[in-house]
């Protein structure tokens, strides 16, 4: 069977990493939704190399059901642009949506995950609840607030600080496995295992 037809419509989960295309964006704050992605699609051996509706995009199976994993290359502010034809195109229902982006009011290496809500600020998530409305699940994954004065816009594209390393690659790997949950299990129980800090699941 040919998973990449429109023809599956409600089987079909959409995985949706934020952040900025291009080598000098690669890891800023800001993109922690593409490494989520990319972490992702490496563990399920999705290939994230097909451009669609200006997003890159892969096809592939978790926990037996049928995913889309998708970066949207329109950069941040754009996104619902990329996403949004998406959606339309494999005829996801909003239940089976998936985003993942930072966020500055979240303590770093904090995740949080919400059935449905507003854009908080978040330029990125303005522009999908633009083209999609606000009902689809999205997880917070948390950078913290920047020191000092530091202008918030210049605190997400700054890169993680080296120090900042390992924190960061266990809340990534802690992200993989609620995005596996929530195709397996729905939102629902995915935000009562993995709302918290990075050692939650399990605890």
């Amino acid at each position: 069977m040919n998973h990449d037809t429109a023809s599956l419509g409600d089987d079909r989960f959409l995985i949706v990493g934020l952040g900025n295309p291009g080598r000098a964006h690669l890891y800023n704050r800001h993109n922690v939704g593409f490494m989520v992605a990319d972490r992702l699609a490496a563990r399920h051996g999705i290939e994230l190399k097909r451009v669609q509706n200006k997003a890159i995009v892969g096809s592939g199976r978790i926990a037996d059901r049928p995913v889309i994993v998708a970066k949207p290359q329109t950069f941040m502010n754009l996104s619902g642009e990329a996403i949004g034809p998406l959606v339309n195109y494999y005829r996801i229902p909003q239940r089976n949506i998936l985003v993942v982006y930072d966020e500055l009011d979240i303590p770093f290496a904090v995740i949080r995950l919400r059935e449905k809500g507003g854009a908080g600020g978040h330029n990125g998530m303005r522009s999908l609840i633009q083209h999609l409305g606000n009902d689809f699940a999205r997880m917070r994954m948390g950078i913290g607030r920047p020191p000092g004065r530091m202008d918030p816009a210049a605190f997400v594209l700054q890169d993680f600080g080296r120090e900042e390393l390992p924190l960061l690659s266990e809340m990534l790997s802690t992200a993989v496995e609620a995005v596996e949950s929530f195709v397996r299990h729905g939102i629902d129980l995915t935000m009562s295992r993995f709302n918290g800090s990075i050692d939650a699941p399990g605890g």
